[in-house]
């Protein structure tokens, strides 16, 4: 079929690892499909708040009572998922993610996918304080995998595609592109190459698009006061950035505590055990509950009162170190931003002591906390501060972001070797998300892009057919197709130049392993690297439709010169 050909020289042209239009356009494609469901989640979680709430994520205008019992009604929900799905399949969110794309090309399971959408639905909707970009990553990459894993494409473009529906989600979640772009590359992917960078900014640009399009063009810090701050501010502003690193040291290290302590606990006594806090402090305080955001709003209407703000502040951390250290199905980023710019604002306070009243920079204090807390806890410095920039659409927030970031990180980071909370997550779980370099370099190009097109496959062992095959193919290879009792086995065939007074052919018969054409180049290698010679074939579909053939010497030369073969 004519539309079957031009999907095989897609993936013979998506083996390489390059820039090209059909990338991108299946980039922007894998963006509109991850939007699709974040749309999706966001529209259901509004929804069904509006049930219940006058408006989304605001919990303090709810009758008392039922705001206790909301909890409990939210984690039985939530183990009825996850017993539907199966517990094995419960770990979620950004870090899981994380670990996918090194391990499993960002290919992402089905019913964990159906837990994060339902599960975070329910956890968001009860009043959990947990963000909805944890969701949304992980949507996201599942949707991008899909549409890839529908059309067979090979496993270095997934890897991509993933990329792609991740940013396309969090552009989509909270209508910041450029910040999706950063949080990725940084982030997630940790690395930064032109051939990924330009499909995540298609598929970024897609998700803000349905973003407008669906919920409007607001930001959700675009309503704060920004005010350019003179030079007596900076440095009062390093050491707010000294307070936020340590805050976000004794935060991490405290969800890790609890992460920890219950990890050999089964999952529905967590559940419930979250629940329970929940709802206590949620009856006490019930600012505190929800994603994050209805905190940033608190902060903003209670400025002058410290003694809110504190409250507020300490019941949201625990809140938030509960759900997440127990379980609850969501994001720990929408939390952050709320505890940043509360702690921002209670330091615009404290910072009036020694400036004067810096009432009319209060909102902007907050904003500054969020991208420090941000950054420290995260160890994403840039992401945080175009993400500031982003939600406020200002930029007169760029030269002191960049003060306080920088103090909180490299306080965070070197006093107290506080590393990105995702990664120290995964490590905890004992997930392995680190690779060899050498395999790194290796699932960056499909096999498609190094195999040996040309050969001659011959299909009997006759002595002058081989000999034949043999002396007129030159560099191409020579591929012995052997049919036993209806399994198909192929064997690469050279003269055998042993010596060898008993043998029985002129020839040497190696049999060869079969390595689908979906793979990167860290297949094969890890087939032959403890012999470091030999060769696999490479197949499409079915076993003995072989396509082509990929040698040791082709691996060694593509890690010592990074050279393949053009594809025309």
């Amino acid at each position: 079929m004519p539309i079957e050909k031009h999907l095989k020289r897609i993936r013979t042209q998506l083996a390489y690892p390059k820039i090209s239009i059909q990338l991108s356009i299946l980039g922007l494609i894998a963006g509109l499909c991850a939007s699709a469901f974040i749309i999706a989640f966001r529209w259901c979680l509004d929804n069904i708040q509006l049930l219940y709430l006058a408006t989304p994520d605001d919990f303090t205008g709810l009758d008392e009572h039922f705001r206790f019992i909301l909890p409990f009604i939210g984690a039985g929900l939530i183990a009825l998922v996850g017993i539907f799905t199966q517990f094995k399949h419960f770990r979620l969110g950004i870090p899981f993610v994380i670990y996918r794309l090194k391990i499993f090309y960002g290919m992402m399971p089905i019913r964990n996918t159906i837990n994060q959408f339902f599960g975070g639905i329910i956890a968001m909707g009860s009043g959990f304080s947990v963000g909805r970009e944890g969701p949304a990553v992980h949507l996201g990459a599942g949707a991008a995998s899909y549409f890839a894993a529908w059309l067979k494409l090979p496993y270095n473009s997934v890897r991509t595609l993933s990329a792609c529906g991740m940013a396309a989600a969090i552009s989509a979640s909270f209508n910041t592109p450029l910040a999706a772009v950063i949080f990725v590359m940084e982030v997630v992917l940790r690395e930064y190459k032109t051939h990924i960078f330009v499909p995540v900014m298609l598929a970024s640009v897609a998700g803000a698009w349905a973003n407008r399009l669906v919920f409007g063009h607001e930001h959700d810090l675009s309503g704060l006061h920004i005010h350019l701050l003179g030079i007596e501010h900076y440095p009062y502003l390093v050491f707010m950035g000294l307070i936020v690193g340590c805050f976000a040291f004794a935060f991490n290290r405290q969800l890790l505590e609890v992460i920890r302590s219950v990890r050999s606990v089964n999952m529905l006594p967590r559940l419930f055990l979250s629940a329970l806090i929940t709802a206590i402090i949620g009856f006490l305080v019930p600012q505190a509950l929800g994603t994050g955001l209805g905190a940033i709003y608190v902060a903003q209407g209670n400025i002058d009162n410290a003694q809110l703000l504190m409250t507020i502040f300490i019941a949201k951390a625990a809140l938030t170190i509960f759900a997440i250290g127990l379980g609850i199905p969501g994001g720990v980023i929408g939390p952050i931003l709320g505890l940043g710019t509360m702690l921002g604002t209670l330091l615009a306070l404290v910072a009036s002591i020694f400036i004067g009243n810096v009432g009319d920079f209060a909102d902007m204090y907050g904003v500054l906390g969020l991208a420090a807390l941000m950054a420290a806890c995260l160890n994403a410095p840039l992401a945080a501060l175009v993400t500031a920039l982003e939600m406020t659409y200002n930029p007169e927030i760029i030269a002191p972001a960049m003060v306080v970031i920088v103090s909180a990180h490299v306080i965070s980071n070197q006093l107290f070797r506080n590393r990105s909370l995702f990664i120290l997550q995964l490590e905890l779980q004992k997930l392995d998300y680190q690779i060899p370099p050498t395999y790194d370099i290796l699932q960056k190009t499909g096999v498609q892009a190094a195999m040996e097109r040309n050969f001659i496959l011959v299909k009997t062992q006759d002595e002058k057919v081989v000999r034949r095959a043999l002396d007129r193919a030159g560099k191409r290879p020579v591929i012995y197709k052997e049919i036993v009792d209806d399994s198909v086995h192929f064997k690469l065939v050279n003269y055998d130049v042993s010596l060898d007074p008993n043998t029985k052919t002129p020839f040497k018969f190696e049999e060869l392993q079969g390595v689908e054409s979906r793979y990167t180049l860290a297949e094969p290698y890890e087939i032959l690297q403890q012999k470091r010679r030999g060769s696999v074939y490479i197949f499409e579909q079915d076993l003995d439709n072989i396509i082509g053939v990929l040698s040791w010497n082709q691996l060694r030369l593509r890690l010592t010169k990074g050279s393949y073969q053009e594809f025309e």
